[in-house]
């Protein structure tokens, strides 16, 4: 018998080295440059969770899929890369779905990825540990939905996913992966083979040139022009060339809550405080990134001043959303930055500007509005108001523009939209085309997570209620994270009573004087409570400061709010009055 040699005894060991599911998840993710996963462990992936750290990926682990979900999801917004959430079958899934649901309403690219019970029991109905059909139940409500049932097709899955995840109009995909595809064991050069580096997984999505010589023409004939910026505009990271086009076109623009410092909200152009004015008044509007939806009563109405000749260009990505509420004149189909590229280098240097009467009546609009909402700031009433409190938040945010604001509430959104400026793009996070609670600490801890930036959460009471035991994984993983809880006692106000004369409170009502900074306190974290604006104010400087996990129980007067913040008319008891 010849003795085999060191090279070939080498490569015998090479060929019989096995990997097995786990690792090929985990290697085809971070193949992909996706080095963190947010999410919760349980059967059937604990280990997962345990190798995926091991393998030096970030593991986020939460108390909650649904705000692991929120993670993932504004993980996604942020860096343009999918963010990903991990969760238990069944129950756990069914907590993540409402996450991915919401992001793919919002365009944020998300993959959830749950384990499952195995085909066969389920499809037989046969009673398997937490049993769910969970393909059929997520198809319709994301993307694309895939499941990986064999070892060498979890690159093509994961591949599939990503691409899903990003192309076009970006949203959520669902990720099903049974029990046993974790254990399965295949050759490990083979697995390695079998892994796919996606290539551009968004390609650029270029304008007809005729559909931009119609925008132009469009645009030219305006004598009253807006410039209408949504949250697709700030994902699209086309920041330069946003602001070259709103300053070299000189028309006004406005932005929506989550596009709000692409340009500063200092900007001269900017007709925020002039926002009612604009959108009533305008001829022309082009939409960059923003749909016709109900948070722009859907391009139609009194808030459009009733007209019906007002004349629209819109940029999208997706052909589909042209024309569904209102006829568009000028459909720019491509991406964001393609298509405002398109339109700078049709304008030329000679480009003129809007008729001066237009833009001096949005100005002297705008400049009053700020002048009577400088006066409200300047007061200091005791207790609080949202106002006065929220003076406080803004001069903190205008010293940390770096800082990233995560929002949500009814009057608490509403009145920190209207009064807290933004600086710098992406910097503005909160509840978006659904308009839902609970996305504030799972929004926070990602923005952290993935930033390094400090994060201040202005939460209402209620709003802060859906996610609150979050702050536990705020404290746990040391997040630079300022939780700002405005408590009035409920939900809108916390004067309601019981129509019966009965026991139980209103249903809007909360526990009276709630202190909700020893959550914080419970877990290792700063707890204050700040009853003045100056209070408030120093108490966040302090959080920004130390980067320690921070919450402020800001106490505002509980007959400060108003139902349902802006949106009364959505009530249907309100409505019919």
């Amino acid at each position: 018998m010849t003795a085999s040699t060191p090279n070939e005894t080498t490569a015998v060991q090479a060929q019989a080295a096995q990997t097995d599911g786990f690792h090929l998840v985990i290697d085809a993710l971070k193949l992909n440059g996706i080095d963190t996963i947010f999410g919760l462990p349980g059967i059937p992936i604990t280990d997962l969770t345990r190798m995926a750290q091991t393998a030096g990926m970030r593991v986020i682990s939460f108390r909650h899929e649904q705000h692991a979900g929120n993670a993932a999801a504004a993980a996604g917004f942020l860096t343009q890369k999918p963010g990903i959430c991990l969760t238990v079958s069944a129950p756990g899934f069914l907590n993540g779905l409402t996450a991915l649901a919401n992001a793919t309403t919002n365009c944020f690219p998300m993959i959830l990825i749950s384990g499952s019970s195995e085909r066969e029991i389920v499809d037989l109905q046969q009673g398997d540990y937490e049993e769910m059909d969970q393909l059929a139940i997520a198809k319709p409500l994301c993307k694309a939905a895939f499941r990986i049932l064999h070892a060498q097709d979890i690159g093509v899955g994961v591949a599939r996913a990503i691409r899903s995840a990003l192309s076009g109009r970006p949203g959520g995909v669902y990720l099903d992966m049974p029990a046993k595809l974790f254990s399965q064991t295949m050759d490990a050069v083979a697995g390695a083979a079998s892994l796919i580096q996606v290539v551009d997984a968004a390609p650029r999505q270029i304008p007809a040139p005729d559909a931009v010589q119609r925008a132009l023409d469009v645009l030219k004939s305006a004598q009253k022009p807006l410039i209408l910026l949504g949250k697709g505009a700030a994902y699209a990271q086309a920041d330069a060339s946003i602001r070259a086009l709103v300053e070299r076109s000189g028309i006004p623009y406005l932005p929506m809550s989550m596009a709000k410092g692409i340009l500063p909200d200092t900007h001269g152009q900017c007709a925020s405080a002039a926002r009612s004015h604009v959108l009533a008044e305008a001829d022309v509007v082009l939409l960059i990134g923003a749909r016709l939806n109900w948070l722009l009563s859907h391009g139609k109405g009194k808030t459009w001043g009733g007209s019906t000749t007002r004349r629209f260009i819109q940029i999208d990505i997706a052909p589909t959303e042209m024309d569904s509420n209102v006829p568009i004149a000028a459909p720019l189909v491509g991406d964001v930055g393609s298509c405002v590229d398109a339109l700078l280098a049709g304008m030329g240097s000679n480009w003129a500007e809007p008729p001066a009467e237009w833009t001096r009546a949005v100005y002297d609009k705008r400049d009053k509005n700020q002048a009577k909402m400088a006066e409200t700031l300047a007061k200091n009433p005791s207790p609080m108001n949202f106002q006065s409190a929220l003076s406080a938040v803004r001069e903190v945010i205008r010293e940390n523009p770096e800082a990233i604001l995560v929002n949500e509430g009814a009057n608490t959104l509403d009145f920190t939209r209207s009064i807290v400026d933004m600086y710098l793009p992406r910097k503005r996070l909160d509840v978006g085309t659904w308009g839902i609670m609970g996305i504030g600490m799972g929004f926070s801890v990602a923005a952290a997570v993935v930033t390094g930036k400090p994060v201040i959460a202005v939460e209402g009471d209620s709003a802060f209620g859906f996610s609150g035991m979050e702050v536990e994984t705020i404290c746990r993983y040391h997040l630079p994270v300022c939780v700002v809880v405005f408590n009035n006692n409920g939900v809108y106000r916390g004067t309601d009573v019981n129509g019966s004369g009965g026991a139980d409170v209103a249903p809007t009502v909360f526990v009276k004087g709630a202190r909700y900074e020893m959550m914080m306190q419970a877990f290792g974290g700063v707890g204050v409570v700040a009853n003045t604006p100056a209070e408030l104010g120093a108490a966040m400087r302090e959080a920004v400061a130390s980067g320690k996990p921070t919450l402020i129980n800001a106490i505002i007067d509980e007959t400060a709010g108003t139902e349902s913040g802006r949106i009364t008319m959505l009530n249907p008891q309100t409505a019919k009055k």
